[in-house]
């Protein structure tokens, strides 16, 4: 216990404030350290929580599956083997792409400079501003896109 009757006013106070001061650094660290997590695990398209799809589902209900659209387009295929936001197992090979609000198992027939390829929706994304889809490998190679790996595509929902 602290002796108050010889302390010099002000003197009592640091270590209080020392205390205070470490407690609050701790807070602050641990919260950078827990939002730094977070950060990292939503980096990857496989990352979803399952409350994520049903938000994703539920919204997908009143969206239009005719049209076209057009935009940049990019693709992925490093998640080979996770799931995707539909639910099946990711395939870099096969003709799928993700888009942000499109129904799932909706086809879409992508041209990138003349070439075209029907792909199946089956993940979310891209979550890159200013992109409209990501291809699979599979699919970016079958329009001529990995070389260039960002491309203005057209795109028509079948």
């Amino acid at each position: 216990m602290l002796n108050t009757n010889n302390v010099v006013p002000g003197r009592a106070i640091r270590p209080r404030m020392a205390f205070a001061l470490i407690a609050a650094t701790l807070l602050v660290g641990g919260s950078i350290t827990e939002a730094s997590a977070k950060s990292r695990h939503h980096r990857h398209h496989s990352s979803h929580s399952h409350q994520a799809k049903s938000n994703w589902l539920d919204a997908n209900a009143s969206i239009r599956s005719s049209g076209s659209f057009s935009g940049k387009a990019s693709f992925y295929g490093n998640e080979s083997g996770s799931k995707t936001a539909s639910g099946q197992r990711f395939n870099q090979n096969a003709m799928t792409a993700a888009h942000r609000s499109l129904p799932f198992g909706t086809k879409v027939r992508v041209t990138y400079r003349g070439q075209s390829v029907v792909v199946t929706i089956n993940d979310r994304g891209p979550f890159i501003k200013g992109r409209v889809l990501d291809l699979s490998t599979g699919a970016a190679r079958a329009v001529g896109l990995t070389g260039a790996g960002v491309g203005h595509v057209t795109a028509e929902v079948m």
